[in-house]
């Protein structure tokens, strides 16, 4: 008779020792494939999440109809995707879609409090509001800016910071007219004001924020890059030029307190100390031509996408001393890296709480001081088995990782 087992998974924490972070899942925003000329759905986007304990990488969810994805944005339990002409809000442990709403051009989004915020800007297409406000349980539109209280031309990445979000106004659809505004709505006086960043940072790619300072990475009218400086209470503001060329559509990170970026068509990284405003030299190791850059929050890992736009994606990682320690294939284009951060303490406490046993265990799971159905999962969400009682059978689980949801609770388990 088959014999399994079900172990807490370690995920690099004792459930004894103090509590800490730890990356539950990396989820990765697959563009897809859109041929323009036939104007039709090569490859749709979707989405894929990657365990990093297992190195295993699953696509979750697939979106039918949008013709790319540009944002991932994960908040509590629930992730939101900018997708085309759609925004999703989706379960962050199942994958199932909750809700949707319709919204032509969206871009980037950023949340504060129950407020989702979001970019927008089509090539040929005037909007008579380049930022909308929707909320964030169902989804519904709450708030349109017009041009008199608003960004007047295509907006981008988003951040929030408290009670405010700041915005990338690059206007990049209208070729030749790029701008380089930062535009801020302040969410407790609905107060809307814009700071322009000078005629050598016009089109801005990325936008973060590090300390008291907005960093922008700038690929004016596509013939030259630059970095900006903002400070956060408006006092100081400038630009720096990086390169002749532009560092390409997203082709830039913040890892630790250094941007790191690449000039597009080439394979180096470049390094730029944002605390002196200078750069700082090539990024030692052997690269290629990325296509999004993400430092793991938690292991300083830096993750990095490749592809060829129509036919392939992958993922690199590489530590600290910039070693390639992993490689797995994901969708096409594979443009949004977002890290799924947990604490340890909800897995201790809940663990505390419930017996599982015996272990290993052969034919009958038991389950103690857990209330209401329990369900295991397998990563990708799906639902493999559903029980109210105090057991279940578990012989015809095969080998791998699951998670067992109880008292309101998601647990991950081994099955060895």
């Amino acid at each position: 008779m088959k014999k399994t087992t079900f172990l807490l998974i370690a995920l690099a924490f004792s459930i004894t020792s103090k509590a800490q972070d730890y990356v539950n899942q990396v989820l990765i925003l697959n563009e897809g494939y859109f041929d323009y000329t036939l104007n039709e759905i090569v490859e749709p986007a979707s989405i894929g999440s990657y365990n990093p304990v297992t190195q295993t990488y699953n696509e979750v969810l697939e979106l039918d109809g949008m013709r790319f994805g540009s944002d991932l944005l994960i908040n509590n339990d629930f992730y939101y995707i900018a997708a085309d002409t759609k925004i999703f809000k989706v379960n962050l442990n199942t994958h199932e879609i909750i809700a949707s709403v319709a919204c032509q051009g969206v871009r980037n989004l950023a949340i504060v409090g129950n407020k989702l915020f979001v970019t927008r800007g089509e090539y040929l297409v005037d909007f008579d509001s380049y930022l909308h406000v929707y909320n964030t349980d169902d989804l519904s539109l709450e708030l349109a800016l017009d041009h008199e209280s608003g960004p007047k031309w295509a907006s981008q990445n988003i951040i929030s910071d408290e009670n405010k979000v700041y915005f990338a106004i690059n206007n990049a659809y209208d070729f030749g007219n790029e701008k380089g505004i930062i535009g801020i709505y302040d969410t407790e006086t609905s107060v809307y004001e814009e700071i322009d960043l000078g005629p050598e940072a016009t089109n801005p790619d990325n936008l973060i924020k590090l300390g008291d300072f907005l960093y922008t990475v700038n690929n004016k009218d596509w013939s030259g890059a630059s970095i900006s400086k903002l400070a956060i209470d408006l006092s100081e503001n400038e630009t720096v030029s990086l390169a002749s060329v532009s560092t390409g559509c997203g082709t830039s990170a913040l890892r630790d307190d250094k941007m790191i970026y690449q000039i597009s068509m080439e394979s180096s990284l470049n390094e730029f100390d944002l605390n002196i405003m200078n750069n700082s030299g090539p990024v030692n190791g052997t690269f290629m031509n990325f296509y999004e850059l993400k430092q793991n929050p938690v292991s300083s890992e830096f993750y990095t996408t490749e592809t060829d736009y129509f036919s392939f994606g992958k993922v690199h990682i590489y530590d600290g001393q910039n070693i390639e320690t992993g490689m797995f294939d994901v969708g096409i284009n594979p443009g949004t890296i977002v890290f799924d951060v947990r604490s340890s303490a909800g897995i201790a406490e809940e663990f505390s709480k419930v017996k599982i046993y015996p272990n290993p265990v052969q034919n009958n799971l038991f389950i103690s001081d857990a209330i209401n159905e329990k369900i295991i999962r397998n990563l990708t969400g799906e639902e493999i088995l559903r029980f109210s009682g105090t057991s279940t059978e578990t012989k015809h689980l095969t080998a791998g990782i699951y998670f067992i949801e109880c008292n309101n609770k998601s647990i991950p388990f081994v099955k060895k």
